[in-house]
């Protein structure tokens, strides 16, 4: 799926946050509930995160450049982090709110109504998170994933909130009211922590998962079977782009053609089993002992 079929997904997000904000708003000041409130409070946070993964991902698709030889997939970290950090922003809003309506509780009114009207909103959220984090995980996008969880989450932390609200209307526990709102921030706040620290990781070149690298290990198979040895392998995940880079030790008697056709067919095999990953090779001869000895990031001089 190229970047603008992406980005109309996003627009999705965009639209459904507009339509889930009328809506739970209107529920809010149908029932005066502060937890419908903090509901509230976070679909503005998916509009904005929406807005800014709009931006980020059109410049993720951006071609390389002299000044960005590697491309600009990195972007939607920048995207998925600014989501986070929003969210913190919302969770520190509800607990305030929360904490006001705890010293001086307030009833709640139109339940039933202000309920219906939130749960609408909250089958909105269901149906497009839904396909965003699927349209995340296939294309490897994850500002597409970071705003289909996020959208999931809310629908999570609205089913808490709608079933509170109705605990307290046939209850007069009123004190329920503000205490599912700091619930409700804590949940968000963990969801942010965690997107937070996926941004971070992409951003520090992280290494490629287990799974990825086992397929990279079984490309490399039939390879070393023939004699060919391997090693200084790195790989690092930028967004939805993979980079991988090794050494090719081939026997000191071989042709440069041979070996050149030798680390091509190499970078074929790992790019068939990662048609995601950028590959690099570096040629060397098995005989001669400094190839043993460029193996790290700063090899010796």
């Amino acid at each position: 799926m190229g970047p603008d079929k992406l980005g109309r997904l996003l627009w999705l997000s965009v639209a459904a946050a507009v339509a889930t904000i009328a809506l739970k708003t209107t529920a809010w000041a149908l029932t005066g509930s502060v937890g419908l409130l903090s509901d509230a409070a976070e679909s503005v946070v998916n509009l904005v995160a929406a807005l800014i993964a709009v931006g980020a991902l059109r410049w993720s698709a951006m071609p390389a450049d002299d000044e960005h030889a590697y491309g600009h997939t990195k972007a939607e970290y920048f995207s998925a982090g600014a989501e986070g950090i929003m969210i913190f922003i919302a969770s520190v809003t509800i607990t305030v709110a929360a904490v006001e309506r705890l010293l001086a509780p307030q009833p709640v009114e139109d339940v039933g109504v202000g309920l219906a009207v939130s749960a609408v909103a909250s089958l909105i959220n269901l149906a497009v998170g839904v396909v965003l984090i699927r349209a995340g995980r296939a294309n490897r996008s994850i500002i597409l994933e970071a705003d289909g969880k996020h959208l999931i989450t809310d629908v999570w932390t609205s089913v808490g909130v709608i079933a509170a609200v109705a605990v307290v209307a046939l209850t007069g526990w009123q004190v329920l009211d503000p205490l599912i709102a700091l619930a409700v921030a804590a949940n968000i706040a963990f969801t942010g922590a965690k997107l937070v620290r996926r941004s971070g990781s992409g951003l520090m070149d992280r290494a490629l998962p287990a799974d990825e690298l086992a397929l990279i290990a079984e490309a490399l198979r039939p390879f070393e079977e023939r004699g060919i040895v391997f090693h200084a392998l790195r790989t690092r995940q930028a967004a939805s782009r993979a980079f991988v880079s090794l050494h090719v030790l081939v026997p000191g008697a071989w042709r440069v053609f041979h070996g050149h056709r030798t680390a091509t067919e190499v970078e074929s095999a790992i790019r068939a089993a990662l048609p995601h990953a950028s590959v690099f090779t570096h040629l060397e001869a098995l005989e001669d002992p400094l190839s043993y000895e460029d193996i790290s990031l700063d090899p010796p001089t």
